[in-house]
């Protein structure tokens, strides 16, 4: 029986939602711990982006490459509608998932 693949499109801002961060990943619950504990180096370390604002998940891989790469080319507004749709109160979504909230920095 075939595994199935889950992939997850998603996105990050900092404790004040002002710095937004677009990813895709096929383990939400890793990649976001790594942005949260700066295990990667790069943007989301050196703006401290690590709030999980928003996800959507699908099973096709290039589907999700593709609405990644749909969503970076956005203008921030209509990123932040995509957001507030889901998650009115941008609370920080891994905290769903057992990781530790995202705090001022």
């Amino acid at each position: 029986m075939a595994k199935e693949h889950r992939y997850f499109v998603y996105l990050l801002t900092n404790w004040n939602n002002k710095v937004m961060y677009v990813g895709m990943t096929n383990d939400l619950i890793r990649r976001v711990n790594e942005h949260k504990t700066k295990a990667v180096k790069g943007f989301t370390e050196k703006y401290n982006v690590h709030k999980l604002a928003y996800f959507e998940e699908t099973s096709d891989a290039n589907a999700a490459i593709t609405r990644e790469k749909e969503i970076k080319k956005w203008r921030r507004e209509k990123k932040n509608a995509l957001v507030i749709q889901a998650n009115p109160e941008w609370r920080d979504l891994a905290v769903d998932f057992g990781l530790s909230p995202c705090h001022s920095d």
